[in-house]
């Protein structure tokens, strides 16, 4: 594992090794115990779109392991006014350990790694979340133990969460469900990988449907960063695309509600079903720092 640039490219075993990792750092954050891995180690982080959890998480994080991390916005940065993005990389990587870039486009990650000579982590594209959907699979596994045959369930829009979802949860032996309106699927290539695996993939267009004896229930904003002159479009498309009381009776008893925030309450979750699942949704906003611990280990030590 020489990036984190999408789940697609990681190997059920690579997952595994980032979530049990994961698991050992958070337990030695808890009990105070030191882990300064990357003593000495610099993060440069690229924000061309705006974040609590990811710049939050990664700061803490490198200040844990002993390293320092960048604040690097596109305003700061040549590359907010034209520079190449494989200019950008090459300079970088002559003077950071690392990077970490929350943008728009996937090609843009990608290009980092072509023209740079350090590892580089998805903070979050238009295409794929991984950072997300690890600390989520490490939720899961804390409050169900074995993540083999649970049943997923996402409604709402296909967009960065559930491309990731859908990849992350099939390389784990997980069986998932979406519900999107006509039109908002996951990305095709994302849908060419569940093919492969058609007992354990469904999509369809009723919430209820898909909901049916789930464990695990997710969702995401109707309107995602940089899709804010659609919110009243989407507003009227994905009215019904919620998780409340009525859709909880359909999966498991002992269900649980996933939301990777910021969430807009009474859109696609109600609030009291939030404020019932609070633990665990932040608990998984916590898992965001132990999961990317785990990968700046994995990475840069």
């Amino acid at each position: 594992m020489k990036h984190l640039l999408k789940l697609m490219d990681l190997s059920t075993q690579e997952i595994t090794h980032l979530l049990d990792l994961g698991d050992q750092l958070k337990y030695m954050q808890s009990h105070h115990i030191p882990h300064r891995r990357l003593e000495g180690k610099t993060l440069g982080m690229i924000f061309q779109k705006s974040s609590t959890r990811t710049r939050v998480s990664f700061e803490t994080g490198m200040y844990h392991l002993g390293g320092t991390a960048l604040f690097l916005s596109s305003r700061d940065l040549q590359i907010g006014r034209g520079e190449p993005v494989e200019d950008t990389a090459r300079v970088l990587s002559r003077y950071l350990d690392g990077i970490m870039i929350r943008t728009y486009q996937q090609a843009e990650v990608e290009a980092l790694t072509q023209y740079g000579q350090i590892p580089v982590i998805n903070g979050l594209t238009d295409f794929c979340h991984p950072c997300q959907v690890l600390a989520d699979l490490m939720t899961i596994r804390e409050y169900k133990g074995d993540l083999s045959g649970l049943k997923v369930c996402y409604i709402g829009d296909g967009n960065n969460m559930a491309n990731s979802l859908i990849v992350g949860c099939l390389k784990m032996g997980m069986k998932i469900a979406l519900a999107t309106p006509a039109g908002y699927q996951p990305a095709p290539q994302v849908l060419q990988f569940a093919a492969q695996h058609p007992n354990d993939f469904s999509l369809c267009q009723n919430p209820l449907e898909a909901a049916q004896g789930a464990h695990v229930v997710f969702t995401d904003v109707w309107a995602s960063m940089g899709q804010e002159e659609e919110t009243a479009k989407r507003q009227e498309v994905f009215a019904g695309y919620q998780i409340n009381h009525q859709l909880l009776e359909h999966c498991a008893p002992d269900v649980m509600v996933q939301h990777c925030l910021p969430a807009h309450r009474g859109e696609e979750i109600t609030s009291e079903v939030f404020e019932q699942h609070a633990k665990e949704i932040f608990d998984e906003a916590e898992n965001r720092l132990h999961i990317q611990k785990a990968v700046l280990v994995e990475l840069m030590s």
